[in-house]
């Protein structure tokens, strides 16, 4: 095993070539926690309006890596001290920032397990990886924590302008064919700087960070949240509600054992042991996607029904709109293909419901993103720049839902 070269380059579409440049991040990579993140899609269900949609976690991860190892190098040639340690650190934080991702990432975020998010879990395999390596991410996992007193690692980390954002707006924008998503990272990287331990852009890259607000916005608004990936995302939530609903009425679904695991059990965040996180570690993309392929000839019409709008991509009607959607719009359309498929009301609701979504793409409450003035001083974003739709652009913009199966527009008039 010593005689393995681990100072390897990976070839990536974006950046050229990657280095692993360290024997311990090698070995994180290799590790079949992170292995698994070849099997989980970057955008969820997207592909199903963008066919090149098809990159994964995996794909991120070392991108996020490579734009962080670019960081450190300009704000050490800027002055900031940054030691090995922190160095390493900050690499594997960044690498395993997404490691707790589940199938088809956001999209089943709060249905495999209960409202237990990704990064709660990342920080579990973090831990677990620590424990295997002998305390070698200690300092990666007190930055992820945000315990660290150097605090604008952190926010390299996680913050409104990190390498996380930096990364998926550019490859998301570039594997959708999205343009409107690409953002100059090469030249917003060159513009960081630390102030009195804050991330800082200088002056002259405000326009970078303007282009970058508004491509994020644009890219909620035509690739996260599009109407199309946004119904299939829904539907795939109601499948495994309903396969979970099943299982635990005593229905056996075929499914791989840790699916079978997750259906039959409800697991919130204090029920990830060791044994429960390994189990996960084994769930990816394949196993959700060979059971609704199973699932579409069971002899439940929700579930297989769910699950033929899927595999053959005839998704439900899904209209957007500014103003809530009345509770009476919904019976009536509810009520109609209650009528048409003998169906109860309760089975009714995996077809027929309602919701809202919400794009804001910087949040004035939270972490601004500071500009270094030519005078040191550090000023918001929002108020060092003379274009007002940034005003507009911290506004968070919600829109609201109606989901219902095509065919009822045969008889609605919507």
């Amino acid at each position: 095993m010593n005689n393995i070269n681990k100072l390897k380059i990976f070839n990536d579409p974006i950046y050229g070539f990657v280095s692993i440049t360290n024997p311990l991040i090698y070995d994180l990579i290799q590790h079949p926690y992170f292995q698994r993140l070849r099997r989980i899609s970057q955008m969820g269900m997207s592909y199903l309006v963008y066919p090149g949609a098809h990159h994964t976690r995996f794909h991120h991860a070392l991108g996020c890596m490579h734009i962080m190892q670019k960081t450190v190098q300009v704000l050490r040639f800027k002055g900031v001290e940054i030691s090995e340690a922190e160095e390493n650190a900050l690499y594997i934080a960044i690498l395993l920032h997404d490691i707790g991702h589940g199938p088809f990432s956001h999209a089943m975020e709060h249905s495999i397990v209960e409202d237990v998010n990704h990064e709660s879990i990342s920080l579990l395999f973090m831990d677990k990886l620590n424990r295997e390596f002998n305390g070698e991410l200690d300092l990666a996992i007190k930055i992820f924590k945000g315990e660290y007193h150097r605090k604008f690692m952190l926010h390299l980390i996680s913050s409104q302008l990190d390498m996380d954002r930096m990364d998926y707006l550019k490859r998301d924008s570039f594997y959708s064919g999205v343009a409107e998503g690409n953002i100059n990272s090469e030249r917003l990287i060159q513009m960081l700087d630390v102030q009195n331990d804050m991330l800082v852009i200088e002056e002259k890259g405000i326009y970078s960070v303007e282009k970058f607000l508004v491509a994020r916005r644009l890219m909620y608004w035509q690739a996260y949240l599009h109407k199309t990936s946004l119904a299939a995302e829904l539907v795939l939530t109601k499948i495994l509600k309903r396969a979970k609903e099943l299982t635990q009425h005593g229905r056996i679904l075929t499914a791989s054992s840790p699916l079978q695991f997750f259906l039959q059990n409800k697991i919130s965040l204090e029920d990830f042991n060791d044994k429960v996180l390994y189990t996960f570690s084994m769930l990816d993309d394949f196993d959700v996607i060979s059971a609704i392929k199973e699932w579409r000839f069971e002899d439940d019409f929700v579930l297989s029904h769910l699950c033929t709008m899927i595999i053959d991509r005839d998704l439900p009607k899904i209209r957007l709109q500014s103003d809530k959607v009345s509770k009476e719009e919904v019976k009536k359309l509810k009520d109609e293909f209650v009528l048409k498929y003998k169906l109860s009301e309760k089975e009714a609701d995996y077809f027929v419901f309602k919701g809202k979504i919400k794009n804001q793409a910087y949040n004035k409450t939270g972490e601004p993103i500071h500009i270094l003035k030519k005078d040191r001083s550090v000023e918001d974003v929002v108020e060092a720049s003379d274009q007002l739709n940034l005003k507009a652009l911290s506004k968070p913009v919600t829109k609201y839902y109606l989901c219902f199966p095509k065919v009822l527009l045969e008889k609605a008039v919507i």
